[in-house]
């Protein structure tokens, strides 16, 4: 379900619900939906648990999906008492960032919909479930895999269905139009569509992933808006409308390939032979263009291994306390234990050992 205009946005702690009347549905936002903090975010989270059975569809239909989410859904009667919907939103980078999960049932973004909610945004949809179905567009049409995403502009109609008995399981980004530097006409004719560049599906994925999981504090708030501008430009690029040679589309690949690499650095942290040209080989870039990358972020690759490696080491070193330091400093990629001492020490004051009976995370 790639989700309407209704959460657009999260300012402060209320939800932004666009042309529809906030008062009208007050009462039934916060009763019935809590805020809780995702390292720092606020973050709007509601669950039909918090309803009575008999209503959880009814309540859902009208107040979370024609009311905030600006879609009509459907679901037979005799299948309404066993319904669930849970989700959650919170604001990045000027952006809403939408989490959803619900039982199986219909939805339609019909033309009375978008008339009386318009969103005037593009979504980018990442598919976690089972599967979707997307029909009833002017093009023809999809189904969506698990892992996989999907773009549209909010004010298109569409029909959306789950593939299995899973239901729903989805993630939105909603980035309204005018927050976009890219104003083009096209962007209101991009209907739902699946995101089909397999070159770019891994940088799309790094970005949301990022997004997902970083904070929202002040130093955060910049990386957040250039990661919401990056998804939406690497969008527009698989859309043709960003050329990728472009100031705007070479801006956001950089961002996508830093966030990429990071991942990929990650993932590869307990080989010793962990190197620019191993990552930039994964990447599909030169060394120098790597390097080119992390100087756009405040650490360069080495510094970024070094500190993604002890990080790693002051979780093991928490969370398995029987286990050997140099069994430690091995998984984690230190080519020695003296190696990993030392690097230690250096950026803690104190020795691996001391670090774990201390208990404390060595600041």
């Amino acid at each position: 379900m790639i989700v309407g205009p209704g959460l657009t946005t999260v300012q402060g702690t209320r939800a932004s619900i666009g042309r529809s009347d906030y008062g009208r549905f007050r009462g039934n936002l916060f009763p019935f939906g809590q805020f809780r903090r995702k390292r720092g975010t606020a973050v709007l989270h509601w669950c039909t648990d918090e309803v009575d059975p008999r209503d959880r569809f009814d309540y859902w239909r009208e107040v979370r999906a024609k009311g905030l989410f600006g879609v009509t859904a459907e679901l037979a009667r005799e299948r309404r008492a066993d319904f669930f919907g849970e989700f959650s939103l919170r604001r990045v980078g000027g952006a809403g960032l939408v989490e959803l999960k619900a039982s199986p049932y219909a939805v339609e973004r019909s033309a009375s919909d978008i008339a009386y909610a318009p969103g005037e945004a593009i979504c980018v949809y990442q598919q976690l479930g089972s599967g979707g179905w997307f029909g009833g567009m002017r093009t023809s049409e999809f189904a969506i895999a698990n892992g996989s995403f999907a773009t549209s502009h909010t004010d298109l109609p569409y029909r959306t269905a789950p593939l299995g008995s899973g239901g729903f399981h989805l993630r939105i980004l909603k980035i309204p139009v005018s927050s976009m530097p890219v104003q083009d006409k096209r962007l209101r004719e991009l209907a739902p569509r699946t995101f089909n560049d397999q070159a770019l599906a891994p940088l799309l994925a790094a970005c949301f992933a990022d997004l997902d999981e970083i904070g929202a504090d002040d130093a955060a708030s910049t990386v957040q808006s250039s990661l919401v501008q990056a998804l939406a430009h690497l969008a527009l690029i698989e859309r043709g409308v960003v050329r990728p040679g472009s100031r705007r589309g070479q801006a956001a690949l950089r961002t996508a390939r830093l966030s990429q690499a990071r991942r990929l650095i990650a993932r590869r942290l307990q080989d010793p032979n962990l190197a620019p040209a191993m990552v930039a080989d994964l990447l599909g870039v030169s060394v120098r263009h790597l390097h080119m990358l992390f100087e756009m972020a405040e650490k360069s690759f080495s510094q970024t291994v070094t500190d993604e490696r002890l990080k790693q080491s002051r979780k093991l070193l928490r969370e398995t306390p029987d286990r050997l330091i140099a069994d430690i400093a091995a998984s984690c990629g230190f080519e020695s234990l003296a190696t990993y001492y030392r690097v230690f020490n250096a950026a803690y004051g104190m020795a691996p050992g001391d670090f774990r009976a201390k208990g404390t995370d060595g600041r």
